[in-house]
């Protein structure tokens, strides 16, 4: 496995929520992300009002700072902004006020819903936050519990411009066989755009990007496998336009997704002006009311 992956989910700044305890524990996941050959980590605490009362500022302060202390450990990780955003109402509104952070300031932004209960007119807000000019990446749909009742909502989203994110472990087995199940499911079918570890320490949720990877390149092959932990990753950071990469591949056939279920409708810059014919179709794909249509 080579070095220089991306990993754009972790839980690494100190202190901040219920990952990294302190600064050693956040030396100590640095030291491991390196071990696995990630050369870059996306720092996303949780922003869950009532809960984790983190902002956009205070996240870019604690990375900054973070970042300050990787050099001068001689620790050789480089760290982006990020968060992962909870669902609430308001929450294009908290993009452009720069409360809730995208990835690497980028267009593409991790969104999570809650886990045990799925919550009404999800797809509204996915399409909200699309109608806004920004990719929303779907955190670890394998791992909800309401999946089962709701997989055709997932596929419908990730058919309609929406990434999906797996968390490295669930393919790993780290979370038992349902995750499982369903990584390998949705990776199989072609929805998956990324891999990202979710690490919260170096006990039971540690950085394990690789075997993540290793995972993948038994179900879709190594090319597609490296296009999940480095070229789209990379390109996320990099604010490269989605229409640019290649869509996922799944096993059955090689077909990639788009031409499986529909070419995403949403290719836009941040607070860009969605403009009238975009708008348009997107109410086609999604509805009078702005929630997916239903087959």
């Amino acid at each position: 496995m080579q070095a220089n992956l991306f990993d754009l989910h972790s839980h690494i700044l100190p202190g901040v929520d219920d990952g990294a305890s302190d600064g050693a524990a956040s030396l100590a996941m640095a030291r491991a992300f390196v071990a696995q050959g990630v050369s870059t980590v996306a720092c996303t605490p949780h922003i869950l009002p009532g809960v984790y009362h983190n902002t956009g500022p205070e996240i870019r302060q604690a990375v900054a700072a973070l970042q300050a202390a990787l050099e001068e450990a001689g620790i050789p990780l480089r760290l982006v902004t990020g968060a992962d955003n909870h669902t609430v109402p308001d929450f294009v509104a908290g993009l452009r006020s720069g409360r809730l952070l995208t990835i690497a300031e980028s267009r593409y932004v991790l969104v999570e819903p809650p886990h045990q209960l799925a919550p009404t007119r999800l797809d509204e807000l996915f399409f909200a936050i699309l109608l806004a000019g920004y990719v929303p990446i779907l955190t670890h749909p394998e791992r909800l519990g309401w999946i089962e009742g709701k997989y055709e909502l997932i596929e419908q989203l990730a058919s309609r411009g929406v990434w999906i994110q797996l968390t490295s472990g669930s393919l790993a087995g780290r979370f038992g066989r349902r995750p499982r199940y369903w990584a390998e499911r949705m990776l199989s079918e072609g929805l998956v755009h990324i891999l990202a570890s979710d690490a919260h320490n170096v006990g039971p949720r540690p950085p394990d990007l690789a075997d993540g990877f290793a995972a993948a390149e038994k179900l879709v092959g190594s090319q597609e496998a490296l296009r999940l932990v480095v070229t789209r990753p990379q390109a996320i950071v990099a604010n490269e336009a989605p229409r640019n990469l290649e869509a996922p591949r799944g096993r059955k056939l090689g077909l990639d997704a788009h031409e499986t279920r529909g070419r995403s409708e949403i290719d836009r810059t941040p607070h860009a002006d969605a403009g009238g014919g975009l708008a348009r179709r997107l109410q086609r794909l999604f509805g009078p009311r702005g929630g997916l249509q239903r087959q």
